[in-house]
């Protein structure tokens, strides 16, 4: 015990403690400093507005501000915005980022996604609208055959030209309606 406690009184211990002190300041000193120049403490850039720029243009303005980028949905036409233009994009313009940040995209298609026209044949004009509508087609213009089944879908027609049920056309395609007109056809 005499022998440990004349250690502690020590020179050699004193400056060991000295030199443990030194290092430990030393080492958290330079893990802060060090890991704010990791982290680009403080220096943030300015995520450009890249909404109706083709994708060249974006990539173009991402790769001046040092930030990368990744598309990642292109389903959703909008007719407002050319095909393979930015419509959306995560994060958004004016939100600050950190250098090689990696920006999300969403491109405008080049069309809208093609559906299929569900049968509406012998089914009356107020369910087939709102059936064809429900799968994002548009009713053109209505006409009239002699027929007993007033209002009753007989034909469809796109482009002047019957069409088929099962069939496929782009979204949001005319489809003109033939009906009924609820009279007897004549016979000649």
């Amino acid at each position: 015990m005499l022998h440990f406690l004349r250690f502690l009184f020590s020179r050699t211990f004193y400056w060991h403690l000295l030199l443990v002190f030194i290092g430990a300041t030393l080492f958290i000193t330079l893990t802060f400093y060090g890991l704010g120049w990791h982290t680009r403490q403080g220096k943030f850039i300015e995520v450009p507005d890249l909404t109706a720029k083709s994708i060249s243009e974006a990539a173009i303005l991402l790769e001046d501000r040092d930030l990368t980028y990744e598309v990642i949905d292109s389903a959703r036409f909008n007719p407002n915005y050319l095909p393979f233009a930015v419509i959306e994009h995560l994060p958004k313009a004016g939100e600050q980022v950190k250098k090689d940040r990696k920006i999300y995209l969403t491109l405008n298609p080049a069309n809208y996604n093609d559906v299929r026209i569900p049968d509406v044949i012998q089914v009356t004009r107020r369910s087939a609208e709102s059936t064809l509508r429900a799968v994002g087609l548009d009713i053109g213009e209505i006409t009239y055959l002699d027929n007993i089944g007033k209002d009753m879908v007989l034909q469809l027609r796109y482009d002047n030209a019957p069409i088929a049920p099962g069939e496929k056309l782009p979204k949001t395609s005319r489809l003109d309606l033939v009906l009924g007109n609820g009279k007897k056809p004549t016979q000649e």
